[in-house]
């Protein structure tokens, strides 16, 4: 059971951020985080995001919105760029931090429309 949550997980993992950033972190893996990031690919990516209820699209837009709440801008980087794969739009994303701008706080949106602007300009998007 375990390793078909690891291998669902590591599925969506790939599909959401990209090979180049999933290869990127399994590179690092050396025995004092190699539990945390099997924990990380089955529990968050097999367990959660391979839950139906909500769409990967609607679970990129709530990430977007924690991330940011929580000034993770590292993270909230990758999942900008995951969220374009998950198929929302540019008005989308803008919309999600406009919304935690008031929520969390104008700092928060600040910093978080600077983090997506860098991602949003490394997928090639202009908006």
């Amino acid at each position: 059971m375990a390793d078909d949550l690891y291998d669902k997980g590591m599925a969506i993992r790939r599909k959401v951020l990209g090979d180049a950033y999933v290869d990127k972190a399994m590179e690092g893996v050396d025995d004092f985080n190699r539990d945390f990031q099997r924990m990380v690919t089955e529990y968050c990516w097999g367990n959660l995001w391979g839950r139906e209820a909500l769409s990967h699209k609607q679970r990129s837009l709530n990430n977007l919105c924690l991330l940011a709440a929580l000034n993770r801008s590292q993270e909230l980087e990758a999942h900008v760029r995951g969220a374009i794969r998950n198929g929302c739009t540019v008005d989308e994303i803008r919309e999600t931090l406009m919304q935690v701008a008031v929520y969390a706080g104008v700092p928060a949106g600040v910093e978080a429309f600077r983090v997506a602007r860098r991602a949003l300009d490394a997928e090639g998007i202009k908006s």
